[in-house]
């Protein structure tokens, strides 16, 4: 084969499991392995256990940074994991261990990430941060249960 030949000819790996397999059959491999490995996404939100474990009724929001405190009803304790969108929202669950939860999510007026760590069912850490009509947003909370709605 002339030089000439070997440049126009289709990419072949030397590695023996991607043997015969052209570039671009290569990368359709490697894209399809990292969708199956990356987190799962879910419209959900009540099945991450740390959430599960908190308490339903009428919370308190504190801003750690500013002082300021919201309440809301939980009635779906996914609202803690959004507090800054409201609506239905996609999510990309990261972590989901008992006392902690960590969640990606876009939604139709921007996207943010969340972690919240459970510390007694009445009582919870939120680091979130993201995008909300075009601008970033961060915040660090403390939630507290203080009775029912």
């Amino acid at each position: 084969m002339k030089e000439s030949d070997e440049s126009s000819a289709p990419f072949q790996p030397k590695i023996p499991a991607f043997a015969g397999m052209t570039g671009v059959r290569i990368a359709t491999a490697a894209i399809i392995g990292l969708l199956a490995a990356s987190p799962a996404t879910t419209r959900g939100g009540d099945s991450l256990a740390a959430l599960s474990s908190l308490e339903a009724g009428r919370w308190q929001l504190r801003d750690l940074n500013s002082g300021r405190a919201s309440s809301l009803c939980l009635g779906n304790r996914r609202a803690l994991m959004q507090v800054r969108h409201s609506g239905q929202c996609a999510w990309t669950v990261i972590r989901n261990e008992a006392k902690d939860a960590t969640i990606a999510y876009t939604c139709g007026d921007g996207s943010g990430r969340t972690a919240l760590r459970v510390e007694t069912p009445r009582l919870a850490q939120i680091d979130t941060q993201g995008v909300l009509g075009g601008i970033p947003y961060a915040m660090r909370a403390e939630a507290r249960h203080v009775g029912s709605c």
